[in-house]
């Protein structure tokens, strides 16, 4: 295929980006990604703060070393949208810290608790302390994101669930005296419920591994799952989660 030069104008959208060049050139071999990439170090700024849209139709462009320019329905002389999605956080880092909320609320809460903990309420926190200390090891070591960042206001709206409904939330109405779970325990309740626990968790983890074995390191492409529970529901992870909390 013979390289050729394209010339595209580049539009701010929104608060516009200082130093974003006013045209861009580059090669009809070039990817969608070089064009980010090419954006980002003109206007000084980081690759994930950006958006890019077609001025013909505001159809979005995606990041993607996959895609080339030519493929993306740009021409020479077309235009280009470019829009400062404002300060971003890594999506690893936003799962470290959302996890972190409950991680930390329950032990702490438990060890404050001013009469003897029941075996119930000891259970709970052990293994309400096990499935977030869980999803910290997979966020670090197994998730692979479509995404690298999100804008950082969300960050905050994200936490708000684990640390206010999953951590003290469900931390009073589990340690609190008058908490069923301060009375005593019924063995043909309590341990079949923990054996559904570990199922639950366990399936999770084997959904998490099918999950990632799609999509490349670094990478942003999506497959069809198959295995134990993707032909039952939709989304297996979620039906086994919710095991785990039954």
């Amino acid at each position: 295929m013979t390289s050729r030069t394209l010339t595209f104008s580049v539009r701010p959208r929104g608060k516009p980006l200082h130093k974003l060049p006013e045209d861009l050139s580059l090669s009809s071999t070039s990817t969608s990604s070089d064009l980010y990439t090419q954006l980002a170090s003109s206007s000084g700024t980081s690759v994930h703060r950006l958006r890019v849209t077609k001025g013909s139709d505001g159809s979005f462009i995606p990041n993607t070393s996959s895609l080339p320019v030519s493929e993306t329905g740009l021409r020479d002389g077309s235009s280009i949208y470019v829009k400062d999605l404002g300060p971003q956080i890594s999506w690893r880092l936003v799962f470290i810290l959302e996890y972190l909320g409950p991680l930390l609320i329950h032990p702490f809460l438990y060890v404050l608790l001013p009469n003897p903990p029941s075996f119930l309420q000891t259970l709970s926190c052990t293994l309400i302390t096990l499935h977030f200390l869980k999803r910290e090891i997979e966020t670090l070591f197994l998730h692979r994101f479509s995404s690298a960042t999100m804008p950082l206001f969300n960050l905050f709206k994200n936490s708000a669930h684990y640390w206010l409904l999953a951590g003290l939330n469900i931390a009073f109405w589990t340690y609190r005296s008058s908490a069923p779970a301060a009375g005593d325990s019924n063995p043909s309740i309590t341990w079949p419920s923990v054996a559904l626990y570990i199922i639950g968790e366990l399936g999770n983890l084997y959904t998490h591994v099918v999950l990632r074995s799609l999509r490349s390191a670094g990478g942003n492409e999506r497959g069809i799952p198959h295995g134990f529970g993707f032909g039952l529901v939709t989304c297996p992870n979620y039906m086994f989660e919710t095991l785990a909390w039954i």
